[in-house]
């Protein structure tokens, strides 16, 4: 084989190894989630850690142009927000 030929392998290779790692860590988790439930607990409440499943974020910041356009303040500021801010707009100004 090539050293070209050799290097995709080993990248189709890693791929695969980190692909089956994932699985099984998602199958173990499955197991570890369904065993509390079975015992009447979720997950976080035994380990007092929160998963990050369901819920949704409430809007914190609400477009004054268009109130059906919001953002909850996390990830990427929306084009709005930015378009408002670089007006002079303060973030505060834009709270709901």
């Amino acid at each position: 084989m090539s050293l070209k030929e050799l290097r995709d392998l080993r990248t189709r290779l890693d791929r695969a190894i980190n692909s089956y790692e994932d699985r099984k860590r998602r199958e173990a988790m499955n197991a570890i989630e369904e065993a509390a439930r079975e015992h009447g607990f979720n997950l976080a409440e035994l380990t007092g850690v929160k998963t990050r499943r369901g819920g949704t974020i409430a809007p914190k910041y609400v477009n004054p142009n268009d109130p059906t356009m919001t953002w909850t303040g996390r990830g990427r500021q929306p084009k709005w927000v930015k378009d408002s801010l670089q007006s002079g707009k303060q973030l505060e100004d834009l709270a709901i």
